[in-house]
């Protein structure tokens, strides 16, 4: 099969999804797939024609993700444009020519449904959920509107932050909360405030990432996932950082979290928090696969957090651990990934 993977864009996740892409691309290669590895931003701008791109070397320094995200304005002053498209010379025609689009890509552009739609009126076939089951879930508040009478999920109020309010909620929001941007992930702009000092803090950075934030209770308890895959719920998994929250440098960084998979939680809520995954993923519309978090309360309660349509697929992420504790390599992972999807892409969904 012709495979194109879609990595990297315009995105704060954008090294994460570079990593993604180029342990995707290793693996169908090894598995006999004519696969190339291209970047959403830049395309083929500076690159080896197209079809060179299904001969290339996958770079090294692409598999590891770099400790802080990236500047997203020296990424746009590289390429060799001052077009404002997010979609890099020569994407879709390469989309175009392929048998199937893996989106390895991450966050805005990638993960909120849009590039899902374009696909869609190119008549490309592409793996994860459609278009509008990715936006609901890239949007944190809509997700827990829909799925709150359902699941149960920390209390939380959606604002827009601005200079002119940041005095007003900072006095009227009772910490301790936790504080994130309503459409992004890898838990960049994630803040747990635990005085007013942090909370103006974590506002003040809500303001610079653009405004519309969601402010949640914060629980204290055990951070547990749940990935679904092809309809069924995989073996949970349990992170424990070894100091601070479960924050961008410590999902990325071998060694900087433990992972304990499965969970060592009992039967029972191993099947909640499953039926939970699940009961989500299926409410919000998505497809092929997806990961859920949630906080296991201290007295035993599952609390839903959110869900991913796009989960890593890095050294150091989840999912592959949840399907080899499944009994699923990581090859035969991707390969699912693509068979589910071409399924999907049939059904319209």
């Amino acid at each position: 099969m012709k495979i194109l993977v879609l990595a990297g864009g315009l995105s704060p996740e954008r090294n994460v999804s570079l990593s993604s892409g180029a342990m995707v691309c290793e693996a169908l290669r090894k598995r006999g797939h004519q696969v190339a590895l291209m970047d959403l931003f830049y395309g083929l701008d500076g690159a080896v024609s197209g079809n060179g791109l299904y001969v290339a070397p996958i770079p090294d320094s692409f598999k590891q993700v770099a400790r802080m995200a990236p500047d997203l304005e020296q990424v746009r002053s590289r390429r060799g444009d001052d077009s404002p498209s997010a979609i890099g010379p020569g994407v879709l025609e390469m989309c175009a020519g392929a048998d199937m689009v893996y989106l390895a890509l991450h966050g805005i552009c990638g993960e909120d449904g849009r590039i899902q739609a374009a696909l869609d009126l190119l008549g490309v076939p592409y793996t994860g959920s459609g278009c509008l089951g990715s936006a609901i879930a890239m949007d944190k508040d809509l997700t827990k509107r829909l799925v709150a009478d359902k699941v149960k999920t920390p209390r939380w109020e959606t604002v827009t932050v601005t200079e002119e309010n940041l005095e007003e909620l900072a006095g009227r929001i009772k910490p301790p909360v936790v504080v994130k941007p309503i459409a992004s992930g890898s838990s960049i702009g994630v803040y747990i405030a635990k005085n007013q000092a942090e909370l103006k803090r974590a506002l003040n950075e809500s303001a610079r990432l653009g405004g519309r934030t969601v402010i949640e209770d914060y629980i204290q308890g055990r951070e547990i996932q749940v990935a679904v895959l092809d309809g069924k719920a995989l073996p949970s998994i349990e992170i424990i950082p070894r100091e601070g929250f479960y924050d961008y440098a410590n999902k990325y960084q071998p060694g900087a979290a433990k992972e304990i998979c499965p969970a060592r939680i009992s039967s029972a809520l191993e099947k909640a928090v499953g039926d939970a995954a699940l009961t989500v993923f299926e409410t919000i519309g998505l497809s092929v696969y997806a990961r859920a978090d949630f906080i296991i309360s201290q007295d035993g309660t599952p609390y839903f957090l959110e869900i991913n349509t796009l989960p890593g697929m890095t050294p150091t992420s989840l999912v592959p651990q949840e399907a080899a504790a499944a009994g699923m390599d990581y090859g035969t992972l991707c390969e699912t990934i693509i068979q589910k999807s071409l399924e999907a892409r049939k059904e319209g969904l």
